[in-house]
């Protein structure tokens, strides 16, 4: 049993999987952030690769995004950063979670082989269709790193077979569209992770606009764990310059950690 599967097992309800985006505000803020979501006992933490055209989000995370470009951040760094996490005993699984052209300039095969020997747990490319993924699934399943699909409320046919190969977890979105914080679901999500999860033979997590501990109650009735990356970001966001210095640093990673917190209440 790998270390993501150990993790839902042994996590209780309701599970929660954040996203950061890496090197934003520096990072060595990214690694104590997730010295300290650990300590929360989040289930997994999805760790972003900055990227300059983040189609799949938000205005949050694209801000995100670029301020971690303009401190030079590449995938390299992503890597060390998961790196230092484990070297300072950080056991939570680490998803690397990367658009595909920063990939393809790092070189698909050499990434997915550094990433399973640092000690990242699985792999998501929000911009990978499935239809076109196998070459990079296979070069997963050899450095057994699984690649976290995507499942959308399409059609019922297409749910199954992504559904049949899938590896880690799948990815449920909320609603189409970008990332980005909502106030309100559509009530046909619920059918559709009743149907994800019967097709499932892994956990099912839901993403896209989780900003509030309300949202993660009511998906957990639906799905195993509930990915929050918009509204975390942004409290990150709000806290860039404590941050940034070590002497402030401590007081706001705990101001974050006490968002985390209240959403698992």
């Amino acid at each position: 049993m790998n270390r993501l599967q150990m993790a839902f097992e042994h996590n209780q309800p309701p599970r929660l999987i954040p996203f950061i985006m890496t090197g934003d505000p520096c990072l060595e803020a990214t690694v104590d952030l997730l010295l300290e979501l650990e300590k929360v006992g989040v289930t997994a933490i999805e760790l972003g690769v900055p990227f300059s055209d983040p189609t799949a989000d938000g205005p949050v995370i694209q801000a995100a995004s670029e301020r971690a470009l303009g401190q030079g951040v590449t995938c390299h760094d992503v890597l060390q950063v998961g790196k230092m996490a484990r070297q300072k005993g950080c056991k939570t699984p680490l998803i690397l979670f990367s658009y595909l052209n920063p990939l393809l300039q790092y070189g698909l095969e050499k990434i997915v082989q550094e990433a399973s020997e640092i000690g990242f747990d699985g792999l998501i490319v929000p911009d990978l269709p499935y239809e076109e993924s196998e070459t990079l699934n296979q070069q997963c399943k050899q450095y057994h790193l699984p690649l976290i699909r995507f499942v959308a409320p399409t059609s019922k046919q297409r749910m199954k077979k992504i559904a049949h190969d899938a590896q880690g977890f799948l990815y449920c979105i909320s609603s189409l569209g970008t990332t980005g914080v909502r106030q309100a679901f559509d009530r046909r999500v619920e059918t559709f992770l009743q149907e994800v999860k019967e097709l499932s033979k892994i956990p099912i997590a839901i993403g896209f606009g989780i900003s509030k501990r309300e949202h993660v109650d009511y998906f957990s009735q639906f799905a195993d764990a509930v990915i929050v990356g918009s509204a975390l970001v942004k409290k990150i966001e709000e806290r860039s310059e404590k941050l940034v210095h070590p002497a402030s640093r401590p007081s706001a990673l705990q101001e974050i950690i006490t968002f985390v917190k209240e959403l698992r209440k």
